[in-house]
């Protein structure tokens, strides 16, 4: 079985509406078209199937099967296309836990449909769960040991006069992948441990692990994420040669430059920046705010490029730029934090989601500060980005000329990421911004190249106007979705 290399994931970052959605918010049954689409027409091998702070179609491979019965005829879900879910966290997400139960539940049923529609020697269409904001093998372990000992396990259990296998029949497979989630940096740089404690009873040939970006960047900062990112890939690499299980390595990508930067025109810059992962997400900009030609040709690409080897790091050097950075960019945020959450709720939805409790809320990094409320990852980014302010700038000025050029030696594609994000600074917001972030503004001017996308800058530049004279909602909306759509992506 090919593992992987793209993941259609349902990340709400759109500037555009899909043409199978007929209202602005993305959900149901045009999520179940999603899949479909994703598979048959842009080369996608893997949906995420999300059950993590939204509502989702949990029949959603009977559906799949019934309605596009030639294409999974053609292309068999389990074998050659993939559906893996994403599930809550017990541990952060206490009122969704008992959805992970339920989800766990819906697998065997989907094996049931899959062997009515396939035969007997149907494979098994789902059997892998991802479960975000993994903090130790323990947590993993928890979700593999439920599905085998309450869900699959329920068979041999006697239920009156006969066991629950003669009267419901087997529940298949016998076992499910548990994908951990990392989210943090402190659990990134302990990703390697979780991993092979989460191993150390299993006989297994590959193991799959899933990287953030986007939360990482929100948390310390853009240049934080990716140096993170680097020393998680460098130390699972040492890993897989330590114990001789191969480890594949997932990256969630988006397509703004501050949540990686990986879009249909900069996947070869992305898969060169991270040679070492197996799987990148293709997000929904990815998707729907470029041309279909466009999206494919990338895929295609992407597919074809087998994994290399990480990149080497000085982790000593690496982690005291994070230190410095992160400090710096927790500066910036804490002054943008009033006006983040104001723009926030003018940013349209793309998908019906509930709000995601992880690592957002600064309480948890800037204690004693009285904790400071964020929106969402990828709304942080679209609200900085309605105003003039690409977010990877902040807490650059913690830098000086001497780190910068470790740096460009170790992210080769800082200065294509930083020129792309600066097409949309506005000079004359500044004005209106807080004094302190003009110092982070002053080092990315002096530093990279900057060309100003002028219909871009026009639009945003009477966002912070409207506010101040109170126009109506829809107003400022609209120009935020106009500027979002000139770079291809809303948050």
């Amino acid at each position: 079985m090919d593992v992987p290399k793209c993941m259609s994931t349902q990340h709400p970052d759109n500037a555009k509406l899909p043409f199978f959605s007929d209202h602005s918010v993305i959900q149901g049954e045009a999520e179940i078209k999603e899949a479909y689409y994703v598979f048959s027409h842009l080369g996608c091998t893997e949906q995420m199937w999300d059950y993590e702070g939204k509502e989702v179609d949990a029949f959603v491979v009977k559906k799949l099967l019934s309605r596009y019965g030639e294409f999974f005829r053609q292309h068999l879900l389990g074998r050659e296309l993939f559906l893996t879910l994403r599930v809550p966290n017990p541990r952060v997400e206490e009122l969704e836990g008992k959805v992970l139960l339920e989800t766990l539940e819906s697998i065997p049923r989907s094996y049931d449909t899959a062997r009515l529609f396939y035969g007997d020697d149907a494979p098994h269409p789902i059997f892998e769960a991802i479960l975000p904001m993994t903090t130790s093998a323990q947590e993993a372990n928890r979700v593999y040991h439920y599905y085998r000992e309450f869900v699959r396990g329920k068979a041999t259990q006697r239920c009156f006069d006969l066991s629950v296998w003669e009267w419901l029949g087997d529940f298949r497979p016998d076992r499910i992948h548990v994908i951990p989630l990392v989210e943090d940096k402190e659990h990134m740089l302990r990703v390697d441990q979780i991993v092979e404690g989460y191993l150390v009873d299993k006989e297994e040939a590959r193991q799959r692990v899933f990287l953030a970006r986007s939360d990482p960047a929100l948390n310390y900062g853009q240049l934080s994420a990716v140096l993170l990112t680097k020393i998680a890939l460098h130390r699972l690499e040492k890993l897989e040669g330590r114990i001789g299980v191969e480890i594949l390595p997932i990256l969630g990508v988006g397509s703004a430059p501050f949540r990686g930067n990986f879009r249909p025109d900069r996947v070869k810059e992305t898969l060169g920046e991270y040679p070492s992962v197996q799987t990148f997400t293709v997000q929904s900009a990815f998707k729907y705010d470029h041309r279909q030609e466009d999206v494919q040709q990338a895929i295609k690409h992407i597919n074809k490029i087998p994994r290399g080897e990480a990149r080497l790091v000085d982790e000593r050097k690496f982690l005291e730029i994070i230190k410095k950075v992160s400090a710096r960019y927790a500066e910036c945020v804490r002054v943008l934090a009033p006006l983040v959450n104001d723009i926030a709720s003018y940013i349209p939805q793309r998908r019906a989601r509930k709000l995601h409790v992880g690592l957002f809320g600064y309480s948890r990094t800037l204690k004693g500060d009285g904790g400071i409320d964020l929106p969402r990852a990828i709304t942080f980014c679209g609200t900085l980005y309605s105003v003039g302010l690409p977010p990877e700038i902040l807490g650059l000025s913690a830098l000086n000329d001497k780190d910068l050029a470790f740096v460009r030696k170790s992210y080769v594609h800082i200065d294509q990421d930083m020129h792309d994000c600066l097409r949309y600074l506005s000079r004359e917001n500044l004005r209106h911004l807080p004094f302190t972030i003009k110092k982070d503004v002053r080092a990315a001017l002096r530093w990279f190249s900057y060309e100003p996308d002028v219909a871009h800058v026009e639009t945003i530049e009477s966002i912070l106007v409207d506010l101040r004279q109170k126009k109506p909602n829809y107003d400022i909306t609209e120009k935020i979705v106009r500027a979002a759509t000139t770079r291809r992506f809303l948050r």
